[in-house]
């Protein structure tokens, strides 16, 4: 197994690479296409905006090596903004496409009164099938921690893999096609569930 971690000069590159240490793998930093002819799995970890990560994929040349491995249905974990990516666009940054590999766009949550934007600290996550794939073992309403302002809306509901409620407002939280898992939260912060999560992902019985 060689997990290729992407990085693109703004990813929370260590927490997730302490996580998967801790999965009894050390993965490879891929800051360009190179690092990914010869892995197995990629892993996309994300914070800041979706304008400027899509700018500095493009700028690192890793925009249509990441298409390529997604329309081949490599393993692939999107975390955040990892996560936001796959899909056509994003309300944070217009007139940016996506890697558009999901159909849909990405929102921001709607001004409430008395509701905090960013969404921010612990929540459950409520598999659609909790007994298959990477969800299981991890129970009906396992918890994981969120920081995010915008959340993906995909076109087809049936892949789904998790959904969140946050002011009222459910969003999916995590969408799988295998062998794709992504997921707003962070399961490199969320303790045992998210390391679980994390293995199940690669194929581990942790």
């Amino acid at each position: 197994m060689r997990i290729a971690l992407i990085d693109y000069g703004a990813g929370n590159l260590r927490s997730v690479a302490n996580a998967l240490r801790e999965l009894g793998v050390d993965p490879v930093l891929a800051d360009g296409p190179d690092a990914l002819k010869q892995a197995t799995h990629v892993v996309l970890p994300g914070v800041g905006s979706f304008g400027d990560c899509m700018r500095q994929l493009a700028q690192r040349g890793l925009v249509d090596p990441l298409r390529g491995w997604l329309a081949d249905r490599k393993p692939y974990l999107g975390i955040c903004l990892g996560y936001q990516i796959l899909f056509d666009s994003s309300e944070e940054s217009p007139g940016v496409a996506g890697l558009g590999a999901i159909r849909g766009e990405v929102r921001r949550f709607a001004d409430q009164p008395g509701l905090k934007i960013p969404h921010m600290g612990w929540n459950s996550a409520i598999p659609c099938r909790r007994e298959s794939g990477c969800w299981r073992g991890l129970g009906g309403e396992p918890y994981f921690y969120f920081v995010h302002s915008y959340f993906p809306v995909p076109e087809d509901d049936a892949l789904v893999a998790a959904r969140t409620c946050y002011g009222g407002q459910w969003f999916a939280s995590a969408i799988g096609r295998d062998p794709l898992l992504a997921c707003q939260f962070h399961p490199e912060k969320s303790q045992a569930a998210g390391l679980r999560l994390m293995g199940r992902f690669l194929g581990l019985d942790g």
